[in-house]
């Protein structure tokens, strides 16, 4: 008899059944096995080893200069701490500069680490690679709005999605993206009005950070939410730490308020 946890480990289609239902889906970034296990532990979904990391843990300026052996090292840490989470790596820049490299890539993040997903930025462009991924049996989280990966091309960390024209690109990118096989989709920093029609649009599962209450499911950097992230908290988060006793605590209190449907509350949105 195996003496491993019984408890069953969240799937795609454990999200996908989550949105059918009307369920918000609760997901936090984590780079360590001991946050991994409060995040595991204490009712989140999905835990997304981002390569936020090169700003949240490394101190740098921009998620540019990650590297697939960054992310490998803390996926793996990650995983480690997780009995039931779904577990999603950000591909890291250049590392899906061609569909070679890109197989490579995503097969390395499912082979080495055990991701259960692939999360990578771009639009309409990406639906070549996300059809391979796909048919390779790799699930996908598409990345629509704020790509930090193309900062310097979007001219900074602005919201996306405001003038009529990229609006309706946006809905155009999360409908190609979808059937090209994606599994998931990651709005950031996008308006809520825009983000609730492609939310009501999409049949996956889609998940906000700074793109208000109506998307599946919500996405914060941990460091965030307690309050340590180097720098400016970004409007888009709440610290919770600063209302509760402990981090578990913390974290419970945001997944229940997702839950709930009190945060994103006004003040962590944009018009």
């Amino acid at each position: 008899m195996s003496t491993h946890a019984t408890q069953s480990r969240t799937s795609v289609r454990t999200l996908k059944e989550m949105k059918a239902r009307g369920e918000k889906i609760t997901c936090l970034t984590a780079y360590d096995a001991s946050f991994a296990q409060v995040l595991d532990q204490n009712g989140v979904d999905v835990v997304l080893v981002g390569d936020s990391l090169g700003m949240v843990i490394q101190g740098l300026e921009t998620t540019l200069p990650v590297t697939m052996d960054d992310m490998v090292y803390h996926g793996q840490a990650v995983a480690r701490g997780l009995q039931r989470a779904f577990l999603i790596l950000d591909m890291p820049f250049m590392s899906d500069a061609s569909i070679e490299q890109a197989v490579a890539s995503a097969g390395r993040f499912m082979k080495q680490v055990g991701a259960s997903m692939v999360k990578l930025e771009g639009g309409a462009d990406q639906r070549e690679l996300v059809e391979t991924l796909t048919r390779l049996g790799i699930p996908v989280c598409a990345h629509l709005g704020l790509q930090p990966q193309r900062v310097h091309k979007l001219g900074g960390y602005r919201v996306q999605g405001r003038e009529q024209a990229r609006a309706d690109q946006m809905l155009e990118d999360a409908r190609i993206l979808e059937q090209a096989g994606a599994d998931m989709l990651l709005l950031e920093c996008v308006p809520t009005a825009l983000a609730q029609r492609i939310t009501e649009q999409a049949s996956i599962p889609v998940i906000g950070i700074g793109a208000g209450v109506h998307c599946d499911g919500q996405i914060l950097v941990l460091y965030d939410i307690l309050g340590i992230s180097a720098g400016r908290i970004p409007k888009f988060s709440k610290n919770y730490l600063a209302d509760t006793a402990d981090i578990a605590a913390a974290v419970r209190q945001y997944v229940d308020d997702v839950k709930q449907q009190r945060f994103p509350a006004a003040e962590h949105s944009f018009e």
